[in-house]
């Protein structure tokens, strides 16, 4: 009895809250009226021509102050990690401890497995380009508002959003796959990098249209009154965090397996296929 008496209690519950929410849609779709037309949001979120910010005298996109606040939050929290932490740790990791040394260590496991000759500064570049990814994605959540040139209030968006930001990641990614080439193997890496030219467009718009889908879904959800209620908690959580744990570990994948691809040196294939023959 009791717990039939519990069921019934939480789906009245239930029943109520969305009662009163079809009510307030209800009472507050004839107040409300928006300025712009869908497309015209629509296409701001994607090129940022209205909707621009002045930093010291000159016009650019929300993407670029929020890569801005990104980089200096990332900065910030590792000169205090590293002066008030560090310091402190011991044999026996605490809580805190245990968490860094696992985040750290998978990214280092990511790039000794998928590049065993030289992974030394591969793990430190995927674990930076993957905090910046996850944390700039999970950016757009706290919801920063700055005034624009033209006197509204824009929400400032994911970095990786604006496409800027997205194809200045993926060549970054490309570069440093070309530099574990050229340290290896010299001209021949260079060679082995270029032939995979798409790889840094493929890896830019692949960041840039997922982050993309999930901005212009909650611009959707926020533009009509009727989808206002509840639902963009539920619509921006869910697509924010599926985006900044996805994109963070393809990019990361990526680059690390091409890396290792390159920087594999030639003088050991040589060395197998030689063993391969005097075998047959």
């Amino acid at each position: 009895m009791k717990t039939r008496t519990k069921k019934i209690i939480g789906w009245s519950v239930v029943a109520l809250i969305v009662a009163a929410l079809i009510v307030g849609i209800i009472l507050t779709d004839g107040l409300y009226t928006n300025s712009e037309d869908i497309s015209e949001v629509m296409q701001d979120a994607v090129l940022h021509e209205e909707n621009t910010v002045d930093i010291f005298g000159f016009q650019a996109n929300p993407g670029l102050v929020s890569a801005y606040l990104v980089t200096i939050i990332l900065l910030v929290a590792a000169a205090l990690i590293r002066i008030f932490a560090i310091p402190k740790f011991t044999r026996v990791p605490g809580k805190f401890q245990l968490a860094v040394e696992s985040i750290v260590g998978w990214f280092d496991k990511l790039a000794k497995t998928n590049s065993p000759h030289r992974n030394s500064f591969l793990g430190a570049y995927i674990f930076g380009a993957g905090c910046y990814i996850f944390t700039g994605t999970l950016f757009e959540l706290i919801g920063v508002a700055v005034v624009s040139s033209a006197g509204n209030s824009v929400v400032l968006p994911a970095p990786l959003s604006d496409i800027n930001g997205a194809i200045a990641m993926g060549f970054l990614s490309y570069f440093v796959i070309l530099s574990g080439g050229i340290v290896s193997n010299g001209m021949r890496g260079v060679g082995r990098t270029l032939k995979d030219f798409s790889l840094p467009i493929s890896m830019s718009f692949r960041l840039f249209g997922a982050l993309l889908s999930g901005l212009l879904v909650s611009e959707l959800v926020y533009y009509y009154i009727a989808l206002s209620f509840v639902l963009p908690v539920v619509v921006g959580v869910l697509f924010t965090l599926l985006h900044a744990l996805i994109q963070t570990y393809v990019l990361v994948m990526l680059t690390s397996l091409f890396y290792g691809e390159v920087s594999e040196p030639y003088e050991k294939k040589a060395k197998v296929k030689k063993k391969k023959a005097v075998k047959q």
